[in-house]
């Protein structure tokens, strides 16, 4: 059994069973999200081979409340764009960006909670007042996405192939690959930084 501070495990059957080994009981997808709202550390392993295999579980989790009406929150839009960075060489970043993206998130919307629960039953006023700071949040965001792309575009430099016509000069003059690689990454981490910083200031 695992220690207090180790996650629970959560291993897999080949029937696609769950057992939860820390209650010793089998458990459902639907379980396990609420063991994630309540905070609950947890691992799945594979039974069988003992691989983990958290992720995929996972994200089977969210398909399926995807797929529950009314409780979409992934906008197509989002997910054409994160389709599109599969593959592409601006991937290996786009998870430290979610990931700290949703961190800033996750710190304001504690007190968007608190602030909902004081308006109840109050005045339209008061509940206009929550909507203000949501709105700045959502600039915010929007803000962050654009400094976002600035940052993919570095990855990007040159026209796609075949776009080499005489029709429009390029943007900027032809420079070596080469000299150019470290220019971009440190301009890159400079975008970053200035990101983390502007989630750090809405905490």
């Amino acid at each position: 059994m695992a220690a207090k501070d180790e996650p629970i495990i959560i291993k897999k059957y080949a029937n696609r069973r769950l057992y939860n080994t820390g209650t010793s009981t089998y458990v459902t997808l639907e379980d396990l999200a609420d063991m994630v709202k309540k905070g609950e550390e947890f691992t799945v392993q594979d039974a069988k081979t003992g691989d983990d295999i958290t992720h995929p579980v996972l994200t089977q989790i969210i398909f399926e409340l995807e797929n529950k009406d009314g409780q979409n929150m992934l906008p197509i839009p989002f997910l054409r764009q994160l389709i599109a960075f599969y593959g592409d060489q601006i991937q290996m970043i786009v998870p430290s960006f979610l990931e700290q993206s949703m961190i800033a998130f996750s710190k304001e919307q504690e007190r968007f909670r608190e602030q909902m629960k004081g308006a109840l039953g109050k005045s339209p006023l008061d509940m206009m007042k929550i909507a203000t700071p949501i709105k700045a949040l959502e600039e915010q965001t929007r803000r962050n996405m654009e400094m976002f792309q600035n940052a993919m575009r570095l990855f990007t430099p040159f026209p796609p192939a075949g776009s080499n016509g005489s029709s429009a000069p390029p943007a900027e003059p032809a420079r070596k690959e080469g000299s150019e690689k470290p220019d971009d990454l440190q301009e890159l981490k400079e975008q970053i930084a200035a990101m983390q910083r502007k989630l750090d200031t809405m905490s």
